[in-house]
Formats: structure tokens, sequence, C-alpha cells
């Protein structure tokens, strides 16, 4: 008889070592659960901070870049310009458009618009 109670308190001891094991088990796993939670939660805020942030510096170059190609293009058209100033013939073709100003020797032909009613 002595032995079935000694067996029958190892068995309860076993049983009650396991039952401690797996509360620690299930307690070690609830703490990595909460850590696993917490990581996730701040890694998505994160992502998402960042993401609101390349989307706003993505419209901010896309601005400037529009910005630089304008500035480049009317560089590029003041360089042609430029160009032509150095040509005498443009400089004369201007003086004589905008200022009225002729070779001498050189007689305007001026041409007026004419109303339908002088046809």
């Amino acid at each position: 008889m002595r032995r079935t109670a000694m067996s029958t308190s190892s068995k309860n001891q076993t049983k009650g070592q396991a039952a401690h094991q797996m509360a620690g088990a299930r307690r070690r796993l609830r703490i990595w659960m909460g850590f696993m939670i917490i990581f996730l939660g701040w890694a998505a805020y994160t992502f998402f901070s960042q993401s609101s942030e390349i989307n706003a510096k993505s419209q901010q170059l896309e601005e400037r870049q529009a910005s630089m190609n304008a500035a480049t293009q009317s560089l590029e058209q003041l360089k042609y310009e430029i160009s032509r100033l150095q040509d005498p013939e443009y400089i004369g073709q201007i003086a004589m458009k905008k200022y009225g100003l002729y070779k001498p020797g050189e007689i305007p032909v001026r041409v007026s618009e004419s109303s339908p009613e002088n046809d």
C-alpha cells in the first residue's frame, strides 16, 4: 500500500509541476505576444508616418523639378535671344519695328489697313 501512496503522490507532484510549467509557458507566451503587439504597433506607426512624409517630399520634388524645367527653358530662350542680338541685321529689324529708325537713303513703306468701305 505504501507503494501505491508513493506513486500517487509522485504522480500528483508530476502533474503539479507540469501544470506549473504550463502556467509559466503561458505567461511567457503572453509577455512575448505583448511585446510583439507593441513592436508591430510601433512599426506600423513608423511606416505610415514615413509614408506620408515621403509623399509630401515627392510632391515638393515634382514642384521643384517643374520650376527648374521652366527656368531652364527660360534660360535657353534668353541665350537664343542673346545670340540673335549679336547679329547686326536683327538689331536693324528691331530698330525699324520698334523705333521707326531706317538706314540713310532708305524710304520707309507704310501700309495702312484699309476698311471695307474703301474697296
